[in-house]
């Protein structure tokens, strides 16, 4: 597979289409030798199955193994650290890839549990897991979704369920894109197997899926999040990591020069972003959002959902404090652990959405009905 090479695949056989998706690729051939030691990098951000929209399809996974398997490929690992908030042992039992680890072989290494090293990546020095490093064919499998912070995730940000925790709570800090766009320099990604089966366009950690029954292989992480940013419908150059990769040299996020191969047959036309983004900015209106974690963010957007569909949103005049900037500070109204100070929060770290919604109605139900409490 060349450099500049989109393939996508549509059916609903999805183990199948994996195979045939991948021969079409000729993968087998891209790796250096029989002995070379593949690592397949999975997006499991928590406990969320596939079918929701937010975690890559085990039939996906599996059908990539089998394939290796097949071509005489056994020195095979799977590597994911679960996002803030939850355990990837945990994590790897609810998304069953504890049950496909089992059936082919294959160990997983929780990237939660490994040791670190400090990495230059063009300027910024980034923590990066050790054993990730070791991987000599680095196969990524993201979800193509949308995500509330950065617009899209895909190939280039589902990295970073390779570094630890303390490293994710500090991309935050610094705003995501510019560190997201630095560990393309410090993860070298030599396959992309993108899961567009039914990702959900809104939300990181799923929901409202939508269904495309697509599967999407690539070599260059750039330019496939650019063509995944053509698929949303979104602008690259409103994506600034994709931006910033392009410029570190990681890949071209020109799609007039990639070349596009389609097997299967579309059901329908690719739907595009429904204004499900602009929905997401208007509730993320009600925050004060500073240095947030993905997890605590993702969950906040779902409970102020919830309390749109109960009425009660245009009620909340106060701004939600929400993020590692507010740590130490005092406040009228926070939630998560990094707001412990303000006069009303939740604890958390993160709270769910669920815990979210309910402190939020209580808050409002108080401050209209003061006499309820």
């Amino acid at each position: 597979m060349e450099k500049n090479e989109i393939i996508l695949i549509y059916g609903k056989q999805y183990k199948d289409m994996t195979r045939e998706l991948l021969a079409q690729a000729s993968l087998a051939s891209m790796i250096p030798s029989k002995d070379t030691l593949i690592g397949i990098k999975p997006n499991l951000l928590g406990q969320v199955l596939a079918k929701e929209g937010a975690t890559t399809h085990p039939e996906v996974v599996a059908g990539l193994i089998e394939y290796l398997q097949e071509n005489g490929f056994q020195n095979i690992v799977i590597l994911e650290g679960s996002w803030v908030g939850d355990t990837t042992e945990e994590t790897i039992k609810y998304c069953g890839y504890d049950r496909i680890c089992e059936t082919y072989g294959v160990p997983f290494w929780d990237m939660q549990k490994d040791a670190y090293e400090e990495v230059e990546c063009s300027g910024l020095r980034l923590n990066i897991c050790k054993h990730a490093r070791e991987i000599e064919f680095l196969i990524n499998v993201p979800v193509l979704k949308g995500h509330c912070q950065t617009r899209i995730t895909c190939a280039l940000k589902n990295m970073k369920g390779l570094i630890p925790n303390s490293e994710k709570r500090r991309f935050h800090r610094m705003g995501l894109h510019d560190p997201i766009g630095h560990l393309s320099l410090g993860l070298h990604q030599n396959f992309i197997l993108v899961d567009s089966i039914c990702g959900d366009l809104t939300f990181e950690d799923g929901g409202n899926p939508v269904e495309q029954n697509r599967l999407m292989a690539a070599a260059d992480p750039v330019l496939c999040d650019a063509y995944g940013c053509y698929l949303l419908g979104i602008p690259v150059d409103s994506v600034p990591y994709i931006t910033t990769a392009a410029g570190l040299g990681v890949g071209c996020c020109d799609l007039s020069e990639a070349k596009i191969t389609v097997l299967g047959e579309r059901e329908r036309h690719v739907e595009r972003e429904r204004g499900g983004y602009r929905h997401v900015m208007k509730l993320a209106e009600k925050a004060e959002e500073v240095d947030s974690c993905s997890a605590c963010y993702a969950y906040l957007i779902p409970a102020l959902l919830m309390l749109e569909e109960d009425g009660l949103l245009e009620q909340l005049e106060e701004k939600i404090c929400i993020g590692q900037g507010y740590r130490g500070k005092t406040g009228e109204l926070g939630v998560g652990n990094c707001t412990k100070r303000f006069q009303h929060t939740v604890a958390g770290c993160p709270p769910t959405e669920t815990q979210m919604y309910e402190f939020l109605k209580r808050y409002l139900q108080e401050k209209t009905f003061p006499d309820s409490k």
